[in-house]
């Protein structure tokens, strides 16, 4: 029986390794009636280090910009950058701090565009490729949903 036991464990493990590294996390935590399992990942991955802040809305003008010139159907855009997790979406580095990108920003496969706090922890979202930001569709602040487009990059 406890032999058993060991294997589920092991390909829990696995799995949840394996959602950490399709969806960029930096751990994940299950529990199932009293097992719990955490796994977490250190060193490349493309996560800040856990900071416990919390970001202000911006101000309405400045925020409902981006999300009003948002099309109904951005999702299906082809340059759409989605959120792998979810969380609170920021787009900068701390309160008052100056954005990672804005609208017409260049930016480079890998830069960071935004971060996601997901249980405390700042989760950097990369660029997937390299091109001009043409839509930001997240407000400062605003919880995301996983797969919710965040920006634009053409």
């Amino acid at each position: 029986m406890f032999k058993r036991k060991i294997e589920v464990d092991r390909e829990l493990v696995r799995e949840l390794s394996r959602l950490l590294e399709e969806n960029h996390l930096t751990e994940i935590e299950v529990q199932r009636g009293d097992q719990r399992v955490r796994v977490s990942r250190g060193g490349g991955g493309h996560a800040m280090a856990p900071v416990a802040h919390h970001h202000a809305p911006a101000p309405a003008a400045h925020a409902s910009a981006p999300a009003a010139a948002k099309p109904a159907d951005v999702s299906k855009h082809p340059g759409v950058v989605t959120s792998p997790m979810v969380g609170t979406a920021y787009r900068a580095p701390e309160p008052g701090a100056k954005p990672f990108v804005d609208v017409g920003t260049k930016v480079s496969a890998g830069q960071t565009i935004m971060i996601i706090e997901a249980m405390k922890t700042m989760n950097a979202i990369p660029a997937p490729r390299a091109g001009t930001v043409t839509q930001i569709v997240v407000d400062d602040g605003q919880p995301v949903e996983f797969g919710e487009p965040l920006v634009v990059i053409e």
